[in-house]
């Protein structure tokens, strides 16, 4: 027993490697294709819009319920990765790309969700802690990609896709073969797509819903520029894009672990609370920092905004689930899941269109915008006793 969260820890994170593969290699796709610097935006949003449809679909199919989680888990690794893989093929048009990318988040809806029911199906109490330690590798996921293009930098660019795919595989087949259904795994709750309009008639599920739309609002746009903004301040100085990417996406990761192990004595809505204050300010403080001629002290101001910026997604997974209406909460949580992913598209696609027009220090300040109003809806949320 004492293996299963470990081991559903390990196969998100080599799973959740293929969601940024391609924005890790996006200046060599760029050049082979003739991209242009916008496309970083498209390339994002394809992998979003390809999770939320495929989410949608896993839900209203009921997929994870009628079917062996574990089984659903290694087949989506398996065609996740067949679908980043072809992302190295040769004379392939744009158009490919992006549907390559879609086709990526769609089976990451089988990744993602199912390895967060398969702990549920495992660990009834402490849930906050295992989510933070599966949010964590999430985060850590997303930003292996950059770390695996920095090493593998003297090889073609072809090899960090070929590797976090055979990754992806890797995490599909440890899911498979050590961890069986869990003890606590329930009947399927049918998807009720009336439950849309009836879930947020209950105000803490209202609030906790709201503050994690903005909380994404913020989390993957800054995610999907954190190497522009390196580029940047960079300027005439060698700096290593993929590393620095890598660690300042990775770093919130521990903040997650960290969140998770604290909700034990700390209530989430405060740890939330504190994590949207901090990536606010960092939003709203980001024209004077990153106008500092100095990259050691925008660097660092980057990793603390790294380490803020992810620290109450685990809350808010955990506050959603404490407060969806029991009757449907299968249905509530893929409803504020897709919303969220949904609100991720707009700001991405707001930043790349701004990015035109608008020099990038000022580009984060409407960013801003979500965890200010997170701040609002957070604080509204009652803690029950």
């Amino acid at each position: 027993m004492k293996h299963i969260l470990p081991t559903i820890v390990i196969a998100q994170f080599l799973c959740t490697s293929l969601w940024f593969a391609g924005n890790a290699v996006l200046p060599e796709l760029a050049a082979s294709l003739q991209l242009p610097a916008s496309y970083l935006g498209h390339l994002t949003s394809a992998v979003q819009i390809g999770f939320i449809v495929g989410t949608l679909i896993f839900a209203m199919l009921t997929i994870a319920d009628k079917y062996s989680p574990s089984k659903v888990f290694l087949i989506s690794a398996l065609i996740a990765s067949i679908f980043n893989g072809m992302m190295a093929l040769q004379s392939m048009e744009a158009w490919q790309l992006l549907l390559y990318r879609f086709g990526t988040g769609f089976f990451l809806a089988g990744i993602y969700p199912v390895g967060m029911k398969i702990a549920a199906d495992y660990f009834e109490k402490g849930l906050g802690q295992s989510l933070g330690f599966l949010v964590g590798a999430l985060v850590l996921g997303t930003a292996f990609p950059h770390l695996v293009r920095s090493v593998t930098d003297a090889f073609p660019w072809e090899f960090a896709i070929y590797a976090t795919s055979i990754l992806a595989v890797l995490g599909g087949l440890l899911i498979y073969f050590l961890i069986p259904d869990g003890p606590f795994r329930k009947p399927a709750t049918k998807f009720n797509p009336s439950a849309f309009f009836k879930v947020f008639q209950v105000k803490n599920f209202r609030y906790a819903a709201f503050g994690y739309f903005g909380h994404m609002w913020e989390l993957y746009a800054f995610w999907a520029f954190v190497p522009v903004i390196l580029i940047a301040i960079s300027g005439n100085q060698e700096l290593d894009i993929s590393f620095w990417s890598f660690l300042i996406i990775a770093v919130g990761g521990i903040s997650c672990a960290l969140g998770g192990i604290i909700s034990k004595v700390v209530p989430p809505k405060k740890i939330a609370f504190t994590a949207l204050a901090l990536s606010a300010t960092c939003c709203l403080l980001s024209p004077l920092v990153l106008n500092i001629p100095n990259p050691s002290i925008v660097l660092i101001f980057l990793l603390i905004w790294g380490l803020a910026v992810t620290a109450d997604s685990p809350m808010f997974s955990t506050l959603v689930a404490k407060n969806a209406p029991s009757a449907s909460k299968g249905t509530s949580l893929t409803i504020v899941n897709s919303l969220g992913f949904g609100i991720t598209i707009l700001s991405i696609q707001l930043l790349n269109f701004m990015a035109r027009s608008i020099p990038t220090p000022y580009l984060f300040l409407i960013l801003a915008l979500g965890p200010l109003l997170s701040l609002i809806a957070t604080a509204r949320i009652k803690i029950q006793h």
